[in-house]
């Protein structure tokens, strides 16, 4: 049986027509079940409760406008504008099993619409099916990728793409990098690495790190935003897998708990199933409307 949103478990919560404590007791089950941590589920009934009491407020559009308030403080967007005629170079981040590759295609595409020069940088040597796939979403998007053999250096390829898009007269560089978060430690080493030269390379101000994660994993994207944030730091996270999930509390988590705002949120598998990170539309979504 297909498991509850939160936004339908949310409307249920209204069919007693007692706004109590178990009202809220409830809600704050539903929100950590939606994919929020406990703790910031715990501390937003607890908000939410005491602004009711305060404003003598028991009905259901009411209590939602009032949550819908308190979630906005943690969802925030933001937008990266390549500089024309620069070397830019956004470094995207994440586990195996997120989509990176995919979403580092769908990036470049975007931006490829938008009039920049893209390259690809194919930083995952350790995966052959990495390099691979993003050859094969290049050939099919018309953009260049840039690839050394399988196992060499990651943080060449970077270099690299680097010189060549200094000798174009600048462009935006999509760099898909490995992410076997098991040997914890050597992906580390091998991602400060990667960024020390991309922060070498890339003209002042135009180096961005993106985290990838997926919707759909609850708790742990707030881990992997904490790894990636401790290691070399995070400047925006993009959501995938949004359409099959009913959740994404994740996205107030990782907002409260590192202040990292969203790029995109991807919708799907194909090219376009990408969008600029709206989040009215976010949290109405799940909070339902």
């Amino acid at each position: 049986m297909a498991k509850l949103s939160f936004a339908q478990k949310f409307k249920n919560l209204f069919s007693s027509n007692k706004i109590d404590e178990e009202f809220f007791d409830d809600l704050t089950d539903a929100l950590v079940e939606g994919d929020m941590g406990a703790k910031m589920a715990y501390e937003i009934t607890g908000e939410l409760e005491k602004i009711c009491r305060e404003k003598k407020i028991s009905d259901e559009a009411a209590i939602k406008e009032e949550l819908k308030n308190l979630l906005s403080s943690y969802a925030k967007k933001t937008e990266f504008s390549p500089e024309k005629g620069k070397v830019n170079i956004y470094m995207m981040l994440g586990v195996n099993g997120v989509g990176k590759t995919t979403t580092a295609a769908k990036v470049a595409k975007l931006y490829k619409e938008k009039g920049e020069n893209v390259l690809l940088a194919a930083s995952d040597t350790f995966r052959a099916a990495a390099e691979e796939q993003l050859e094969m979403h290049g050939e099919r998007l018309g953009i260049r990728v840039i690839s050394h053999q399988h196992g060499s250096d990651p943080s060449a390829v970077v270099f690299d793409a680097a010189d060549s898009a200094r000798a174009q007269g600048g462009a935006l560089i999509i760099a898909d990098t490995a992410g076997r978060l098991h040997n914890k430690e050597n992906l580390v080493r091998e991602l400060q690495k990667i960024d020390r030269i991309a922060a070498q390379k890339a003209d002042s101000a135009c180096y961005k790190k993106i985290l990838v994660i997926d919707g759909t994993t609850g708790q742990n994207a707030l881990r992997q935003a904490e790894v990636f944030s401790e290691s070399v730091g995070v400047d925006a996270i993009v959501v995938t897998k949004y359409d099959s999930t009913a959740r994404g509390g994740c996205v107030f988590s990782i907002g409260k708990e590192l202040g990292i705002p969203v790029l995109f949120v991807c919708t799907g598998e194909k090219y376009e199933n990408i969008e600029p990170f709206n989040p009215e539309k976010y949290i109405d979504e799940f909070i339902g409307k």
